[in-house]
């Protein structure tokens, strides 16, 4: 049992949640209804198994810097539970699931987007980006987007300018999302030489980035109203919503400016708040489907 815990610690369970919560709400408003349930199970199993690969591609190749991190140092490749073959062989035969699940049980759309997923996150973001540059959670955080081309394409076949908001959406939340919580473990990276921005940049520019990328996060929310022809309801949800969470990396960059730190500079509390602004979003995204106006 403990053996199969480790290899359920690989494929990151906590943030195969997260990606999953995009992928129905998504799904709900390409059928402008309930999909079939075979259809959401289908999808939902794919999409845990292709994450499930990719975190755990992650993990063989950052083994050695995960040694180095408190975070990351008990995880069952830097412990030494699991060896690095059989962290690969595990790896691989995840890969190989969910692509052949997407294609024979989904569709080829579904398929291909998930193989795209899967290489950007594990040779565009771990392989070549993580060690190289500060924009790297930028870039590499396309991965995290797909579940929505994803859920589209298993409803629709192909894609949308509806699905690329929603892609927008996320890619633009995820630095002020991922950044806080870099700048906890601010001293885990510099001893790993990850060159995330908190690391290389101080506090005030790092919140002064992440106030941008939020204003381009929300417009996203509201260019989805006219493509997807969204209610007035979803329209203020993602209005107030985006004002709560400008709100909160405005506070911080005020902090940052004052010369706030560590918990006074509540970057743990932008982190929490990014979690809940997007899963009430795409919550949101999903009752507006049923609204009888």
């Amino acid at each position: 049992m403990r053996r199969a815990g480790a290899y359920v610690a690989l494929t990151k369970p906590r943030v195969i949640e997260l990606l999953l919560v995009t992928t129905i709400p998504t799904m709900i408003l390409a059928e402008r209804g309930w999909p079939s349930v075979g259809l959401m199970l289908a999808t939902l199993a794919g999409g845990a198994l292709a994450a499930g690969s990719a975190n755990a591609f992650n993990m063989c190749l950052d083994r050695d810097i995960d040694r180095l991190m408190n975070r990351t140092k008990r995880r069952p490749l830097a412990t030494g539970e699991i060896s690095p073959r059989a962290g690969l062989v595990f790896s691989w035969v995840l890969c190989g699931l969910a692509l052949a699940w997407f294609a024979l049980v989904v569709n080829f759309a579904a398929a291909w987007l998930t193989a795209a997923a899967i290489a950007i996150y594990v040779v565009g973001y771990t392989m070549i980006l993580k060690r190289r540059t500060p924009q790297n959670i930028v870039w590499g955080g396309i991965a995290g987007c797909m579940p929505v081309f994803i859920g589209w394409a298993a409803v629709t076949g192909g894609l949308s300018w509806s699905a690329l908001a929603l892609f927008g959406v996320i890619f633009f939340w995820t630095p002020p999302h991922y950044w806080p919580l870099s700048i906890k473990f601010k001293r885990d990276y510099a001893a790993a030489d990850v060159p995330m921005l908190p690391v290389v940049s101080d506090d005030r520019r790092v919140a002064a980035e992440m106030v941008g990328y939020t204003l381009a996060m929300i417009a996203c929310s509201l260019v989805l109203v006219p493509l997807a022809d969204m209610s007035w309801v979803y329209t203020v949800v993602a209005a107030g919503l985006g004002a709560w969470f400008l709100a909160s990396t405005v506070l911080m960059l005020r902090r940052a400016k004052q010369g706030a730190a560590g918990k006074t500079l509540g970057a743990m509390k932008v982190f929490h708040a990014s979690i809940t602004y997007l899963s009430v979003l795409f919550l949101a995204v999903a009752v507006d489907v049923f609204l009888p106006f």
